[in-house]
């Protein structure tokens, strides 16, 4: 089954209403016919209002903003007043109220990625937060500290790497969903024709969303990761490209936000697609990934690694099928590839993913698991080809999508593996890296660029580019859910482990597990925000932000200290006799080290929790 291009297809099943349009003609790959964003803007703001100028060639619309009542209005370049302030920006990421009341975000600065097909892309790079407001006069004391914290939640997200737009070209689809589109959907704005599911700023661009006239101002950004480079084998030159778009449903960091919701959205989903361009021939192959689909937790607690908790009081295959039901008519058949270790901690969740699998009896689902852990220990990195020869057969069914110069198409992806470990960040992008270069090979043999028995490992300098852009694309996904670089990447850049890199991998995991336990509270925080999982109104009661930390949070960790620091001094300073020594040592050592221990077994309460959306929302 081919890939269905629905832009609103998640909202569309959530829902139950019709989808936007279906596959059934043959669209444009290249995008031409679709109505684009406006490229160029200067921004003219004066005490009464924004004004957003598109410069444009032949383009004399004028977006402008009310500071006092909100409103959008579209009006033409004789209705700036001279005396506006101008300076240009690149871009309206969309507008968001704090407490002080409304915000416009603006992307300030882009840096050009390479062009797909013709079209520029760009990654927004600089953004900038502008209060409608003049003053904040009008907020007490802690109102005024609340936005200011509501504010660097906003930032925190926005100087996370990794957000792409194009302004004539939609990135949130496949080249094979947009090859299968209606001509009604070719005609639609960017905005209105985007996946909803790679739409970051969905929920700041809704103001603009509810009147079509200004459709051209909104630009609809992905995050994620995305590399283009021209290539060169056998002196053939070819545009090689990578995109991981990840999904904005369920989003959120490493321990908080884990298997799926109520509507079926798995946690850390991402779609990456990789696309090969050689003299007007087209060829994708994609892959997804996203947390084990049923409903678990695993709480940061202080641990190291905190153990993972299926729930027991919900019905895990309704969430399950909605998410695979989903996931088919998407992308077609499936075949999961369950990553994650057969023993300790993680050997109930394998077992829970492939009982549900089973019970629900899909002949479009194939689970296949493999222990990346113990199939791979002792640094044997080339058993993973026991799992790419497993799938082989598999992967030549689902084949890949490809045009010909002409536009005609040669193939259709009928399926996908659907890849996860734990996070879906390390062990997911070594087996995806592995995956997308035979998929690889096999396009670049059929439109002529490799010769028959040529091997892309063969191709030094292409294999070289191939590792580190994937090694990079993993990096990136793991900055955005657990807060560093991903681990196993002196794998994916060199093809095989170094001591090096597992130093690198044990100081990665040192900076995650800090940041996963004294700073994620808010950066999921800054994720619901930005995203509107969590609104504020316009009245002026309290936000979640005044709920204060239990009395222990404070009172503990300084007796904790108090009582090791004396231990240490004891030491350092002897007493009259040993056993008076002795004595001090042990009875301060007792105080630190019970001390400790009821920290660590009150563990929840001493981490970082988000304060914003409630757990029960959270699990």
């Amino acid at each position: 089954m081919p890939f269905m291009p629905w832009g609103m297809l998640y909202s569309d099943l959530a829902t139950q209403q019709k989808p936007l349009y279906c596959c059934r003609h043959r669209g444009q790959v290249d995008g031409a016919k679709m109505a684009t964003a406006y490229e160029r803007y200067n921004l003219h703001t004066t005490p009464e209002k924004f004004y957003i100028e598109a410069c444009d060639e032949g383009a004399d619309a004028v977006l402008a903003i009310d500071r006092v009542s909100s409103e959008m209005t579209l009006t033409g370049r004789n209705s700036v007043p001279p005396s506006a302030v101008t300076r240009p920006i690149c871009g309206i990421m969309g507008t968001i109220r704090l407490v002080a009341g409304m915000y416009l975000i603006v992307i300030t600065r882009k840096k050009n990625v390479g062009s797909l097909m013709g079209h520029a892309v760009w990654k927004a790079v600089d953004f900038d937060i502008i209060s409608y407001k003049k003053t904040v006069l009008h907020l007490s004391e802690i109102q005024s500290q609340e936005n200011k914290t509501f504010l660097s939640m906003l930032n925190n997200v926005l100087n996370t790497d990794g957000y792409y737009f194009c302004t004539d070209f939609d990135l949130t689809h496949t080249l094979q969903r947009l090859a299968n589109t209606s001509p009604d959907f070719q005609e639609m704005s960017l905005l209105e024709r985007a996946d909803q599911r790679f739409v970051w700023n969905g929920n700041l661009l809704r103001e603009l969303a509810a009147q079509p006239e200004l459709h051209r101002f909104a630009l609809p950004v992905v995050h994620g990761f995305i590399f283009m480079k021209p290539c060169r084998i056998n002196g053939k030159v070819f545009e090689w490209i990578l995109i991981s778009r990840r999904s904005c449903f369920r989003a959120g960091v490493r321990y908080y936000v884990r298997g799926i919701d109520s509507e079926g959205h798995a946690a850390n989903f991402v779609e990456t697609e990789q696309i090969v361009l050689y003299e007007g021939a087209k060829a994708s192959f994609v892959q997804t990934r996203g947390s084990m689909p049923f409903y678990w937790s695993q709480r940061p607690n202080l641990k190291y690694k905190p153990k993972p908790i299926i729930s027991k009081t919900v019905k895990h295959i309704d969430g399950f099928q909605r998410h695979f039901d989903s996931q088919v008519l998407i992308y077609g058949k499936q075949t999961i590839l369950n990553l994650v270790n057969q023993k300790g901690s993680e050997k109930p969740l394998e077992q829970a993913f492939a009982k549900i699998t089973s019970e629900m009896g899909n002949g479009l689902l194939n689970y296949i698991a493999f222990d990346f852990h113990k199939e791979c220990s002792h640094m044997r990195w080339d058993r993973l080809q026991i799992l790419v020869d497993a799938v082989a057969e598999m992967q030549d069914e689902y084949s890949f999508f490809m045009v010909n110069a002409d536009g005609r198409a040669l193939s259709q992806q009928k399926g996908v593996f659907r890849s996860n470990c734990m996070d879906c960040l390390d062990r997911t992008n070594v087996i995806q890296s592995l995956l997308a270069r035979k998929s690889l090979q096999a396009q670049l043999q059929r439109i002529g660029v490799l010769n028959v028995g040529q091997r892309i490992e063969e191709q030094a300098e292409f294999e070289k580019i191939y590792k580190n852009a994937w090694a990079d694309n993993a990096n990136a996904c793991a900055v955005q859910y657990a807060g560093t670089g991903a681990l196993k990447t002196d794998f994916t850049r060199t093809g095989k482990r170094t001591q090096w890199g597992l130093l690198m991998d044990g100081w990665n995991s040192m900076i995650r597990y800090y940041k996963n336990n004294f700073s994620d509270g808010f950066r999921q925080d800054a994720i619901d925000l930005f995203l509107g999982n969590y609104a504020l109104d316009e009245s002026d009661g309290p936000t979640p932000l005044r709920e204060q930390k239990d009395w222990k949070f404070l009172t503990l960790p300084i007796i904790m200290l108090v009582a090791f620091s004396m231990c240490i001094v004891c030491l350092l300073m002897a007493g009259d006799t040993w056993t008076e020594t002795l004595a001090y040592v042990m009875f301060w050592g007792a105080a630190s080290t019970i001390t400790a221990a009821i920290i660590m077994y009150n563990g929840q309460d001493f981490v970082d929790s988000p304060k914003l959306v409630h757990k029960e929302k959270m699990d």
